[in-house]
């Protein structure tokens, strides 16, 4: 499964973004997806998670502010994000789980949100 990530950039505090993540080489609709980020100098954490049935769960930090959904005919997942603060500038990342140990990674998109 290849991943590709898009959608960051710099926005206002209180402005809104969507990352996209699209996914090629498998059979998207079989694979849970994730967004996390990392910070600098911080360990990469979970933002949201939508699983191949699409049940959704989401980080106590962005509950109310980021919608998570997919697009299985697309294989595209999204990550809407409004009311952005400056604690949201983090790289953020895709991955891609099926049945089976190996999660797969996109190459990540940079969000930066200014105060």
């Amino acid at each position: 499964v290849q991943l590709q990530a898009s959608g960051g950039g710099l926005v206002q505090a209180g402005g809104s973004l969507r990352l996209s993540c699209t996914a090629s080489g498998s059979i998207f609709s079989l694979y849970d997806m994730s967004w996390y980020r990392q910070a600098p100098g911080t360990e990469r954490e979970l933002v949201a998670h939508i699983t191949s049935g699409g049940n959704k769960n989401y980080a106590e930090a962005v509950k109310g502010r980021f919608t998570l959904s997919r697009d299985n005919a697309k294989n595209t997942v999204y990550l809407q994000m409004d009311s952005l603060k400056p604690e949201d500038t983090a790289v953020y990342y895709c991955s891609a789980k099926s049945i089976g140990p190996i999660t797969y990674w996109g190459q990540g998109t940079e969000v930066t949100v200014s105060s």
